[in-house]
């Protein structure tokens, strides 16, 4: 039996790493990022496994061992070496620039794949200089201002056309810079940790949190104005940190949407730019509503419409608020989807449906463009 029967994990590969120089160490540290990020950060559970693959796949020798990669995270700085309370033994656990390195592996991941497009194509969900300047360019258009002309670029567009250094630019090689990356956007990512998330056998919360970690990266590094606030909805929504997403875990919850909504747009209510949305990640149905005397109502079996219809009420707040709400169902039922796609309605906002492949091509290609269509 394979070591993985036992444990979901689809949309995992794992090359044979066949790339020329290629240290030992990069080699597991690859395997190591997605083990860590499945484990929640649980080191001694991530190492278990990739001992565990050593043993099937060889990737160590006797010249570079797991206890050798061990003691090279410690050296780099990527785990740190803390002693237990009992003080029996040192236990390892990740460091802040492991998490910053899990954000960064996710960035790669699923935004990488996206391929950038020559300056001023927006087809693609990535376009720009090859620097990745964080102010973007757009095909000149009439009306748009002749000081925001990049004049390297546009001769650049000229010269690729025409090969030849005589000067002959015309309006199709023409880029400008767009104004809309000037704004400021305030974004809060709602992830659902209800039980759904690992139920039938497959898991959904580690993509989920690949996609946090990815989009703040995002945020952190190629939008550095814009502002984005992580909660998590079960039962209750919390807000949390940006530091806690690699442990991120699901909980013996139901799904409590209202709570998450109210607690998304009470965020929302205090930023001071125009720009606002709620993203919303979730694979099941709303289940659960706080009532007012601090119990909960919970119902589990098909949709119902009290809880429903106070999910569509607080999408009409938002709506009034200038909030749109881009819900992202990771489930293909026909009842679900109707239900998303009422709540969407009711918001005027969008929904996406989606499986665990794309949705992190899905959740930039919507970040971007509302971004684009700010100004």
């Amino acid at each position: 039996m394979k070591i993985f029967d036992n444990i979901p994990l689809k949309g995992w590969s794992f090359s044979l790493f066949k790339e020329k120089n290629i240290t030992p160490f990069e080699k597991l540290f690859e395997i190591f990022k997605e083990l860590i990020t499945y484990t929640s950060g649980d080191f001694d559970e991530a190492i278990d496994w990739l001992r565990q693959l050593d043993k099937e796949y060889l990737l160590t020798d006797e010249d570079y061992t797991i206890d050798d990669f061990i003691e090279d995270l410690l050296q780099k700085g990527f785990i740190n070496a803390e002693i237990s309370s009992d003080g029996d033994k040192t236990l390892n656990k990740i460091s802040a620039k492991m998490e910053k390195a899990l954000r960064k592996f996710a960035l790669k991941k699923i935004f990488g794949k996206i391929k950038k497009s020559r300056a001023g194509n927006h087809k693609s969900k990535y376009s720009g200089s090859d620097d990745d300047d964080v102010n973007d360019y757009k095909n000149y258009q009439y009306g748009d201002q002749v000081d925001k002309i990049i004049i390297s670029e546009s001769l650049k567009n000229m010269y690729s056309r025409t090969g030849n250094d005589e000067l002959d630019l015309i309006s199709d090689d023409i880029v400008v810079r767009n104004s809309s990356y000037n704004s400021q956007m305030s974004t809060v990512l709602m992830i659902d940790i209800s039980h759904s998330m690992i139920l039938y056998g497959e898991d959904r919360i580690t993509p989920a949190k690949k996609v946090a970690m990815a989009l703040a990266e995002l945020i952190i590094t190629r939008y550095p104005k814009d502002t984005l606030d992580i909660l998590v909805f079960g039962n209750d929504a919390k807000i949390i940190p940006l530091k806690q997403l690699p442990y991120l875990k699901v909980g013996p919850y139901h799904t409590n949407t209202v709570a998450g909504l109210q607690l998304a747009m009470d965020i929302l209510k205090k930023k001071k730019n125009n720009n606002k949305q709620i993203l919303m990640i979730t694979d099941g149905k709303p289940s659960c509503l706080k009532l007012s005397d601090g119990s909960y109502y919970k119902n589990s079996s098909g949709l119902d419409s009290r809880i429903t219809n106070k999910c569509y009420n607080m999408a009409k707040q938002a709506k009034k608020l200038n909030i749109p709400i881009t819900t992202f169902m990771i489930a293909r039922d026909a009842y679900l989807q109707h239900f998303v796609r009422e709540f969407a309605k009711a918001n005027n906002g969008k929904a996406f449906y989606t499986g665990l492949d794309n949705l992190g091509e899905m959740i930039f290609e919507d970040y971007e463009s509302n971004r684009k269509r700010k100004i």
